[in-house]
């Protein structure tokens, strides 16, 4: 690897626990150190300590702490840093203020309006990043040719950088607002994000604002426009804040850093890691930019070594830590996402596709209810797990060592508190002997008639927590279209090679790799790292024969601008090459996709940058199962990501020992089968004609590889430990209990629901579906009792399985394999019209009805009616709502009846004052998707089976349902003994009135021996005439999302969640109405007043505000239609929560700017009305 000549080179991965550093000393000599990022006993900084050592060892020469090192000596040095990340995480940023139009204070407060957790009463979402807001009185709006609003006599028209005309309603006022901000600079606040209304076109506003505040001593100036011109204005100004927030303790950093070295660095090539895992000057490192810039280096490091571009099979890459687990991909480019959420602040900025699950060695093990859990919850690094010795809970690393994966002896003594310690294998057995004797009195294990050992306990947390890790890479490659099984699994990360084997074992893969650096491949990363300078702006043309010269013209510029940033830097120009990428999607939908056009050169019908529309298709095609050819494709925005090239390569071969490995110990590891002898080996000892047959342990100074049974080690020339996976020996398994594999089924099915839900998004057209996440999706039972549902929209929950139950009662043995059934009526388990259900029975060879269902719920945008949007707000009747489907064959013997379902869509054309659909190519589609998403959940279903058996996955799927009937009856039970102890009686009740005066009541009726109850709904109003009526399956939803709430921890929700309850409602009256009622209010009204009543008779929470807030209107050929949030109720212990959808909906809100760009609406003003709450016990 060569480096700068004579002097020494430093790669460093300061981390939240340790710094990672590899070197690049003279003369070609490689150098790896870990310590501890915080150390303050001992040091001030730990980068600069670790450079302190090495160049101390290497040289030896003296160098102490207390004075500035010598930087003659170094050539470069290139980190990664979690600054940025730890801030955002601890909320240590700098205070900062946010500027934004007048009228939309509360905007970045609302977000998207979705909350994080589904079934959490508290609602807690993250921090505000900014201490105060400020409002700006100026408005800018897209300028529409059919807008009817009369002109302003201050309108004046420009032409945006998008090329969109825009009107200047008001001018900014900036007399006041130089006012504003010196009141904010008395305050202490120096750092400064301005959000303005269309900035990302036009950002002349934005510019006076951001000089001004320049001119008056603001320290950080974030204007949106600057640092990311897209559209959308919540992530944008989401983006500016955390760039005002963070930069300021960058900065803060980065001078303590230079500090440590005598004249400050100078003369010393000092790069970043950015969160797109590309290097930037020390200088141009900002706040926005950096929260992954620890996990891109992994990322680089292992895409540079693990990839081959010989036979280009892709990688993923596994990151195993202590509290949670990284996984990307990697296929000869690297996967950038433009939009993600770090610490729960979404940022829209060129970040690696990283996807993280809170699994990692510090993970904590649970037994609940039957089933063994793994995580969320994290040890940390203090206390750590039990075998640290400092008194920390059971931990995925203590199942690890109980089962002798890890070996004390080869481990650093640093544990304990004097730090001087070996880890604790007796305190990871004592405390899994006790966890186990626990479990074995709550049910008795089969194969074993003395119950579980403690290896097998320990064993099967292991299994679990595998599963929980093979769901986020599933994830991400299923989700874009990529079959998993023909991926390599790149792994690092301290506790990632004792996982290997068998997570890619079980997700298919052959091949996994471990670079020898694999401990520290985050620094080794940054060392192979290039130089990146991007340069973007905003579009808003078609990318069509018209625009190609335009199109051209600003590319050549951003082209330049990248190329010319580079040169500064000192690269030739033989050593940058820049790479061009149009943000394109389909006219009339919101799903854009970053698209290079490498490998598609340019023709006569493309730009000369390459031919992006072949390129779109195809990427359209692969991840979304469809392209829409007659629709034009729009730009939305322009990127240019230039490279210069390092030079940095791997050389290093692995030397070639003679004769076989050299066993250092051979030592009892615990294995499906029991204990078998195993083989030790150091990786130092190796060499790559070495091959090493399972089950064996390969340790270095950084980590430990387990080599399975059935599974085989080499290593290759540059040093990594290749291991070719076995299939491994089957697991023979009955349809007797086991606690192990009911938490792997339970991850199973889910699985299968979470995966229908990323077909139907990748495969539907419409917002509602693809952007808004209107839909459900589910398995059920051969009796229709729901299984398994991924966490979408709860008040689609219960009413799915009254759905398919429904149907087998109405279709029963009628049913065939190649049949699919759409339905949507009220008294079919329907919610309301809109919310089309579409069911397919899945089959198996030889049994004669179905053996299990599933089925995907979507709210489509327009199925006719009186009004457009099918929500209307006067209906009287379920005719006057759209199209009605009771059990109508969409799909029959494998083909799709297009003619008879556009037949019915366009039915209700029949009907007085009524349409049928408005949209009906978007409808079909979203059918085809439903169906898509069916077809992959029988899929999944089948391989289950294969797997393992009918017999044993119907088993499993009644002990799901029983963990959860089991969870519902120990809460039932705690209740009622606490109702017992405070009042005396097991009988509690509410009532709560429909702005009408309708009322809702409830009395239920505990058996605290049995932890039951009876809910009855006796007394409640009669049916309206309105369209506030809410069918049955509703009022089931809105009880299985209550029940599931009260539980507090993280069941299985399906059918088991109501079988200790029984309901009663009274025929004829609101949560029971005849079959023709209108009912569209019922679903996203009534809903919500009835879990109010449900958590008010238990006194869990205050109620929500108790409405969906549907909004609605539209005009020939276009209509919009919204959910809007509300609030939150208070409980013991938090307050509410204000700007958040609540309880039986969680779909997300249209961006203000998108909102005024698609339709002919002005929006004046989205904020929070003041004190509409009320007051609460607490304030």
């Amino acid at each position: 690897m060569p480096g700068s000549e004579g002097k020494f080179d430093f790669a460093i991965d300061r981390g939240g626990t340790f710094t990672d550093v590899f070197a690049q000393c003279p003369g070609g000599a490689e150098r790896v150190l870990k310590l501890l990022s915080h150390d303050p006993q001992h040091y001030r900084d730990a980068p600069t300590e670790g450079i302190r050592r090495i160049l101390e060892q290497e040289t030896g020469r003296v160098f102490p702490r207390e004075e500035p090192l010598d930087p003659s000596l170094i050539g470069w040095i290139r980190m990664g840093t979690t600054v940025a990340t730890n801030a955002l995480l601890e909320r240590q940023g700098a205070r900062s203020a946010l500027l934004v139009t007048r009228g939309f204070k509360d905007l970045l407060h609302i977000g998207t309006q979705a909350r994080p957790l589904l079934f959490d009463l508290e609602v807690r979402m993250p921090e505000l990043l900014y201490d105060e807001v400020i409002e700006v009185d100026e408005r800018v709006v897209l300028k529409q040719d059919g807008c009817q609003l009369p002109p302003r006599d201050t309108e004046s028209t420009h032409i945006g950088s998008t090329g969109e005309a825009v009107s200047v309603w008001r001018s900014v006022d900036l007399v006041q607002v130089e006012a504003d901000l010196r009141g904010v600079l008395s305050r202490g606040i120096t750092s400064l994000a301005v959000l303005l209304l269309h900035s990302y076109t036009w950002s002349v506003h934005e510019e006076a604002v951001g000089a001004l505040a320049e001119r008056l001593g603001f320290q950080q100036v974030s204007l949106s426009s600057r640092v990311m011109p897209m559209v959308r204005a919540v992530p944008r100004g989401l983006t500016a804040a955390a760039d005002a927030y963070l930069t300021p303790r960058i900065t803060e950093y980065l001078q303590g850093f230079t500090e440590g070295f005598r004249g400050g660095l100078e003369g010393v090539r000092v790069l970043f890691m950015q969160s797109d895992g590309g290097l930037t000057p020390m200088a141009q490192f900002s706040g926005a930019r950096a929260v992954l810039s620890g996990p891109a280096g992994g990322v680089v490091g292992y895409a540079m070594t693990s990839y081959s571009q010989e036979d280009g099979q892709p990688i993923i890459g596994f990151d195993m830590g202590g509290t949670s687990t990284d996984v990307s991909r990697f296929g000869g480019q690297f996967e950038h996402v433009l939009e993600a959420t770090t610490a729960g602040v979404p940022l829209q900025a060129p970040q690696l596709d990283i996807n993280t699950v809170a699994a990692g060695g510090g993970s904590r093990l649970f037994y609940r209810s039957g089933m063994f859990v793994v995580g969320p919850e994290s040890a940390g690094a203090h206390p750590g797990p039990a075998c640290y010795r400092k008194g920390g809970p059971l931990t995925v690393t203590d199942a690890n060592l109980a089962l002798g994966r890890l070996l004390p002896s080869f481990f650093p003594h640093v544990f304990g508190p004097g730090e001087d310690e070996p880890l604790c294998r007796e305190e990871s057995l004592r405390q899994l002997s006790a966890l186990t004797a626990r479990i074995n009195a709550g049910q008795p294990q089969s194969g074993a008639t003395g119950g579980m050992s403690v290896e097998e306990v320990a064993m099967g947390f292991i299994r679990v927590a595998n599963e929980a890790m093979c769901r986020p890479i599933r994830a991400l490659t299923q989700a874009k279209g990529h079959d998993t099984s023909r991926h390599v699994l790149a792994c690092f990360g301290g506790a990632g090679g004792q996982h290997a084997c068998a997570i890619a074992r079980a997700l298919g893969m052959k091949t996994v790799l471990i670079h020898k650096y694999s401990g520290v491949l985050s620094a080794y990363g940054l060392a192979l790292a290039d130089v990146v300078e991007e340069a973007q702006e905003p579009c808003a043309c078609r990318y069509e024969t018209q625009s190609f010269a335009r199109l051209d013209e600003r590319i050549e510029q951003l082209t330049q601008r990248c190329m010319d940033a580079l040169r500064k830097h000192g690269f030739s120009s033989a050593q940058v090459s820049c790479e061009v990428f149009l943000h394109l999607r389909y006219d009339r939908t919101d799903c854009a996709l970053m698209v290079s056009a490498r490998g598609y050169p340019s023709s006569a019908q493309s730009c000369h940058a390459g031919d992006f529309r072949s390129a779109f298709m195809d990427r359209y095609l692969k991840e979304f199962g469809f392209t829409i050819p007659e629709r034009p494709i729009v730009v939305d925005d322009i990127r240019v990501r230039g490279c210069g090239r390092s030079g940095v390569t791997t050389q290093n071969m692995t030397p070639n020992k003679q004769g076989p490995p050299r066993v250092t110990t051979v030592t009892q590891c615990y294995f499906d089968s029991g204990y078998l002898d195993t083989n030790v080996y150091l990786l130092e000892d190796l060499s790559y004609d070495h091959n090493i047959t399972g089950p064996a342990l390969i340790i270095d100074k950084n980590s430990t590889v387990l080599v399975e049974p059935g599974c085989e080690a080499e290593l290759t020339a540059g040093g990594a430990v290749r291991l070719s996976v076995g299939s491994g020996a089957p697991w023979a398994l009955d349809t007797r209990l086991d606690s192990v594999q009911l938490s792997i089924f339970s991850h199973r099915f889910m699985s299968i629901a979470e995966q229908m839900g990323r077909v139907l998004q990748r495969t539907s057209i419409s917002t509602n579906i693809k952007e808004r996440l209107d839909f459900s999706c589910a398995v059920f039972g051969p009796d229709g009792g729901l299984v398994s549902n991924a966490p979408h929209i709860p008040v689609h929950l219960g009413a799915m399985q009254e759905t398919v139950q429904y149907q087998l009662r109405a279709l029963g043995a009628s049913l065939r394999e190649g049949d699919v059934i759409l339905s949507n009526h009220p008294s079919a388990g329907g919610s309301h019209l809109p919310d089309l259900t579409v069911i397919t029975p899945v089959f198996r060879p030889g049994v004669a009805g179905p053996v299990f269902f599933v089925a995907s719920r979507g709210h489509h945008a327009d199925i006719g009616g009186v009004t457009p949007g099918s929500m209307p707000p006067h209906s009287t009747s379920l005719r006057q709502e759209g199209a009605v489907f009771t059990s109508f064959r969409l799909v029959t013997g494998g083909q799709f009846q297009e003619e008879a379902v556009t037949a019915a869509l366009m039915a209700p054309a029949q009907y007085p004052g009524c349409s049928g659909t408005r949209n009906l190519q978007d409808n079909l589609s979203d059918l085809r998707a439903q169906v898509a998403a069916n077809r992959r959940g029988s899929q999944l279903v089948g391989e289950l089976i294969d797997s393992y058996g009918l017999e044993v996955v119907q088993a499993y799927m009644g002990y799901i349902q029983s963990n959860a009937e089991l969870a519902v009856r120990d809460m039932l039970k705690e209740f009622a003994r606490r109702r017992r102890q405070q009042t005396g009686y097991l009988q509690v009740q509410a009532e709560d009135h429909m702005d009408d005066g309708t009322p809702i009541r409830l009395c239920v009726q505990i058996d605290e021996q049995e932890g039951s109850a009876v809910f009855d709904f006796g007394g409640t109003g009669p049916e309206v005439w309105g369209n506030c009526n809410a069918p049955r399956a509703i009022t089931l939803s809105a009880l299985i999302y209550c029940l599931r709430c009260m539980v507090g921890q993280d069941i299985p929700l399906n059918q088991g969640c109501l079988a200790p309850v029984s309901v009663l409602l009274p025929p004829g009256s609101i949560l029971h109405p005849s079959p023709e009622a209108a009912v569209v209010g019922g679903n996203v009204l009534t809903s919500q007043r009835v879990v109010d009543v449900i958590l008010r008779a238990f006194g869990v929470c205050a109620a929500s505000q108790g409405c969906m807030n549907n909004v609605s209107f539209g005009g020939e050929g276009w209509g919009y239609y919204e959910t809007v949030a509300g609030g939150a109720g208070a409980g013991p212990g938090w307050h509410g929560r204000s700007g958040v959808h609540s309880h039986m909906t969680n779909t997300r809100i249209t961006d203000p700017e998108i909102l005024e760009r698609r339709y002919p609406v002005v929006l004046q003003r989205f904020s929070l009305r003041g004190g509409s709450g009320g007051a609460g016990r607490w304030r």
